[in-house]
């Protein structure tokens, strides 16, 4: 029995039509036979998925009670007996309800294709695991239940369900996708232009990458060797010139021409030292291409033509962007030139396309640390002329006689060549072996190896010795270029990591990368300890390999002090090159050192931003509390007043002013003490299971009676919280909302369960507040606009958020749609929500805070599957009662 396939309809969001593209394969299916049945299919009470389901098979759901409810589940047990060639299961990252064989839904898809049946399902971006940070980044919402990526890769097929944000939007505006009262709170927030744009791009580079590991496996199992250009991929070949940027620049706008393009810059660099390029310029066109989308790649080899076009084929590039040679017309002796070659070779699958640039035929714009030697090639040669030279010229010479002084020099050329192209071994070579023929052919008596005279013996000996002394000073040349060169190239590296210093630009991580690419090596990391005895540990590393324990593991190790060192693996290098590896070592301990430092940093500027609100404390002591001082002072002066015969309606008046004095100054004071506690960090909070209709009522104390309407369902989850700090919170931001909200317009309070948390939403028609000051109204002491002395310190919102980000939540303000402030605290939900309903799929949200992530259902409110616990409850440093907060505006 084989595995069953696994057919995957991906969305961006819900409401682009996943489930209906699901049933609509399922109609097809079964209309040409298949035995198709549904496993789990949520409607959602939209008429048209509703309509294509009739007329397939359903398998009986499987009711489980939990938590006081009763919730259905598919029934894996029955769809495995009654076998069908096809089911449908919706919503792949479904949390199963506790008592379930599995947690999950994708593990019960898992057991249904090892039965050997064929599933179709459906996911969202979102619910990916690797992308839960991405999408917490755009979202703001965490997803909790996720598919591991290996999963989704594992199937057989993966359709992308697609619709554009303008569409998507259309869709729920007609009510297609939510009930008609949610759908405000939705497009202001999960279901904006911006959050849709960006999820869709999630989906598609997805889905673009996944077809890309298809046709690369599909190429590598059908050993297909030739380059499909369903995809425009340019590789830019670098010397380290200047004239590198300009390439980059012209392969970006090439890759602009057609959808999908991609650059991959990529640098040949030999295999035995330091590179031959500058590491600043190379640094600076990686930058470059990064900035303009692409990749960088630092590739080792010895021939570079060959190098690059190995590159191009295995990334199945579709062109070659090269820049016009550098070289002079005299050095096309020594071969036609990378970009000549790269062209002969490159085949018709491979375009190749040669720029010009301001420094064509102006020789090489570098030196060449290494490469400055004669190449394996040139050397070749020269011992080829060496050899088959003398013999050659011999059989040339015998036609004619030009006389001994004419043959003498001409093989005297000949060993100059040799040098020229080979150095000093295939001179030598040259000269003895011109000599021997010269001595045999030339010199009487002839062919034999004997001089009868003199002259002749001296022309001889001065004929080897100029032929060593050329080779000899040609040699030298090209050893003092070579020392030229590397030192040349050390100076930039040191003058390049000077720059850096100077300029701290460069981390940790990026310097060990450059180590690694400067040298060609595997790896690059940076080893420590505490003493001579403690175990190495790990403070940096970059590359591929195994990590590494100790030095002693590595191929190139450099201590730095007695507790450092530099690791390197990939090859041995020789001793030359350490001394630039001392400087990359010692400036590694530099940067691991700044980075400590940094971490330094940051705590004293939390200590002094501690001090600043000490600071401004005691401003707040010196005046806004002063005014209820006044108040009460005043009052009680008045009432113990001997020269006024009060009546008993003064004296209440009195005594309410002074009661209400004394509650502005609780207020204030307690403000200003839950803003110390909260810098100095003693707010910790004792975390329990709460309900939230609990909590709620008792944040309306310090409101008017009628001015807020409470939408907190009992059906909701408990939440995991400190009560007190809730309470303070919540009434923090509601006193807020109703302070500048119309009098004829109650603030809204709604509460709905989400996935794992549960959001309270605090809805205003008031002026609302723009959208660069909505940050800093949870700044301490920040009022916005024109809010008068006496409305307290700005601390509200301010103490809110931080009691609310202690409890594991966050709270943050948005526009209300048709104009307002929506404040929206989210907390952890005690126990997770169980349908996959309630993580942003398709189910039709039950309040207008649950529209906000695009999702919820009333079962999803329900009930969730136990086991989500938080933090060992610690009673708080200081408690007490919780106080009402003082009202201020948004800004408070």
């Amino acid at each position: 029995m084989g595995r069953g396939r696994l057919r995957i309809h991906l969305g961006a969001a819900p409401g682009v039509g996943k489930t209906y593209a699901m049933l609509s394969e399922a109609q097809r299916r079964v209309e040409r036979g298949t035995d198709c049945v549904v496993g789990f299919v949520e409607h959602h009470d939209r008429p048209r998925t509703r309509a294509l389901l009739e007329g397939l098979e359903q398998i009986p759901r499987r009711e489980l009670e939990h938590r006081g409810a009763v919730l259905p589940e598919m029934d894996l047990d029955a769809v495995l007996a009654r076998r069908p060639q096809v089911v449908l299961v919706d919503e792949l990252a479904h949390t199963n309800v506790p008592g379930s064989r599995n947690a999950k839904r994708w593990q019960d898809v898992e057991e249904l294709l090892a039965a050997g049946i064929d599933v179709l399902s459906t996911l969202n971006i979102q619910h990916l695991e690797s992308l839960g940070d991405v999408v917490e980044s755009i979202t703001g919402v965490r997803q909790q239940e996720t598919v591991p990526d290996e999963v989704v890769r594992r199937a057989d097929q993966t359709e992308l369900v697609d619709m554009t944000p303008e569409a998507l939007r259309r869709r729920m505006a007609h009510g297609n996708v939510y009930q008609p009262d949610k759908v405000d709170a939705a497009l202001s927030n999960y279901f904006r232009p911006g959050n849709l744009t960006a999820l869709r791009e999630l989906a598609l580079l997805w889905v673009a990458d996944r077809v890309d590991e298809y046709l690369q496996r599909y190429r590598s199992e059908h050993d297909v060797s030739a380059i499909w250009g369903s995809r425009e991929r340019i590789v830019v070949g670098l010397t380290g010139g200047p004239e590198g940027r300009t390439l980059i620049r012209r392969a970006a706008r090439l890759a602009e021409k057609g959808a999908g393009g991609e650059v991959l810059a990529v640098y040949i660099a030999r295999g035995d030292g330091l590179t031959a390029a500058s590491p600043g310029e190379l640094a600076g066109q990686r930058t470059l291409v990064e900035s303009l989308g692409g990749t960088f790649h630092h590739v080792v080899g010895d021939d570079v033509p060959a190098a690059l076009l190995a590159f191009a084929r295995a990334a199945n590039a579709t062109q070659i962007v090269l820049g016009s040679s550098r070289r002079k017309t005299w050095q096309y002796v020594f071969g036609p030139g990378v970009g000549a070659t790269v062209a002969r070779d490159s085949g018709p699958d491979l375009d190749v396309h040669i720029v010009t640039h301001e420094a064509i035929a102006k020789g090489r714009g570098l030196p060449v640390a290494r490469g400055a030697r004669l190449g394996r090639s040139r050397v070749a040669w020269g011992w080829a002329v060496a050899v088959a030279g003398p013999p050659v010229l011999a059989v040339l010479l015998s036609a004619f006689d030009p006389g001994l002084a004419n043959d003498m020099l001409l093989f005297l050329a000949l060993t100059v060549a040799a040098a020229l192209l080979g150095g000093l071994r295939p001179a030598l070579a040259s000269a003895a072996f011109g000599s021997l023929l010269l001595n045999y052919f030339y010199t009487p008596p002839l062919h034999r190896w004997s001089v009868s005279d003199p002259k002749n013996i001296i022309a001889i000996v001065i004929f080897v010795a100029v032929g060593a002394a050329v080779a000899s000073v040609v040699d030298l040349a090209a050893r003092r270029t070579h020392q030229a060169a590397r030192l040349r190239a050390e100076s930039e590296i040191l003058s390049f990591l000077a720059g850096n210093v100077l300029r701290g630009e460069t981390g940790l991580e990026e310097l060990l990368e450059r180590v690694r690419e400067t040298f060609g090596m595997e790896s690059a990391a940076l080893l420590e300890r505490a003493g001579d005895v403690e175990p190495w540990t790990c403070a940096g590393r970059t590359g591929t390999g195994p990590a590494l324990e100790r030095p002693d593991d590595a191929d190139v190790d450099v201590p730095v002090g007695d507790h450092m060192a530099l690791v390197l693996t990939g090859r041995v290098l020789p001793a030359e090159d350490r001394r630039v590896l001392g400087a990359f070592a010692a400036q590694a301990a530099v940067a691991l050192d700044r980075r400590r430092l940094r971490a330094e940093a940051d705590r004293a500027r939390t200590l002094a931003e501690g001090n600043r609100i000490r600071t401004a404390l005691l401003a707040a002591v010196s005046h806004d509390l002063r005014t209820p001082l006044a108040g009460i002072k005043a009052a009680v002066s008045s009432l113990r007043s001997e020269d006024v015969d009060w009546s008993p309606e003064d004296r209440a008046e009195l005594l309410e002013g002074i009661e209400g004095g004394a509650d502005r100054l609780d207020h204030l004071v307690g403000n200003l003490l839950d803003m110390s506690r909260l810098h100095t960090g003693t707010v910790t909070p004792l975390i329990r299971e709460v309900d939230l209709d609990e909590v709620a009522p008792m944040a309306l104390g310090g409101v008017p009676e009628g001015s807020v309407t409470l939408d907190v369902p009992e059906t909701l989850p408990m939440v995991a919280v400190d009560p007190g700090l809730l309470e303070r919170a919540l009434a923090n931001v509601i006193e807020n909302a109703v302070k500048y909200a119309p009098a004829d317009t109650p603030v809204l309070v709604a509460a709905s369960a989400l996935a794992d948390r549960v959001e309270v939403r605090v809805v205003d028609r008031g002026p609302g507040v723009p959208d660069d000051a909505k940050a800093r109204i949870f700044e301490p002491f920040q009022r916005y606009g024109d809010a008068p002395r006496g409305a307290g310190v700005g601390l509200g919102l301010a103490v809110a958020r931080g009691f609310t980000e202690a409890m594991g939540g966050s709270l943050n303000a948005d526009d209300t749609p048709g104009g307002g402030l929506t404040m929206t605290l989210t907390l952890r939900a005690a126990t997770p929500v169980t349908t996959e309903t309630a993580t942003l799929t398709e189910t039709p949200a039950t309040s207008a805070t649950e529209a906000t992530a695009g999702t919820g259902s009333p079962t999803a409110a329900r009930t969730g599957p136990a086991g989500i616990a938080g933090p060992q409850p610690v009673r708080p440093a200081e408690s007490g009662p919780v106080r009402p907060a003082e009202p201020e505006r948004h800004s408070s």
